[in-house]
């Protein structure tokens, strides 16, 4: 049998990363005076690339320069405002136990990643990052991935063109029925659920 390899999302899956985003831009704004501290602002965050999300608004020498300069403030504004959210934990240690490796996926900052990770003191197996949409697909392929769970419509295109079974939760922006719609297989509101789920859904494939 072949490796189990389990993907996660980091943002709003693994982690509450709104209270760093919002720290990070409220000091972006500070230094720049651009309207950028906002909850509009915050809910684009959570599900776009800070990079095409500025750059879709700002004349692009100032959406790259302010794209940067939001990856250097979220060193300090940001890491500290992260927390882990229910079941991370669980699920992480869940995949280990059944003798499988779980893999972080992400379209953050890889840097950044790795340092959130390590405040909230969760340890994976690998960290990908800097990975958005089909960038995605292509790492939970090469890594074999039987499973993603992420939070996002995007996670689940990714998932499909991996052929990983998409685990969707709703702790994000996105509700249960939008990740429905874009084709999630399994739905569940919390991590909390996902060891459970993890056991009846490996034991339904060996059965």
């Amino acid at each position: 049998m072949p490796e189990l390899v389990v993907g996660f999302d980091l943002d709003m899956t693994l982690v509450d990363s709104r209270p760093g985003i919002m720290a990070t831009l409220m000091e972006l704004q500070r230094e720049t005076g651009a309207p950028i501290a906002t909850d509009e602002m915050l809910d684009a965050l959570l599900r776009r690339n800070v990079d095409l999300e500025f750059g879709d608004r700002f004349d692009a020498a100032l959406a790259a320069t302010w794209s940067d300069r939001f990856r250097e403030l979220y060193v300090v504004h940001g890491v500290p405002g992260t927390h882990v959210l229910p079941g991370a934990r669980q699920s992480v240690a869940a995949v280990r136990d059944l003798g499988g490796r779980a893999v972080v996926v992400t379209a953050k900052y890889e840097p950044n990643a790795r340092r959130c990770l390590e405040q909230v003191g969760l340890e994976v197996d690998a960290v990908f990052g800097w990975r958005y949409a089909d960038a995605k697909a292509d790492t939970l392929r090469d890594e074999g991935a039987a499973v993603y769970v992420g939070d996002t419509p995007n996670d689940v295109r990714a998932a499909a063109r991996a052929d990983a079974h998409m685990v969707a939760v709703t702790t994000g922006p996105h509700p249960a029925a939008e990740l429905r719609a874009a084709g999630a297989a399994t739905v569940l509101d919390s991590l909390v659920h996902l060891p459970e789920w993890l056991v009846r859904h490996l034991d339904a494939h060996h059965a």
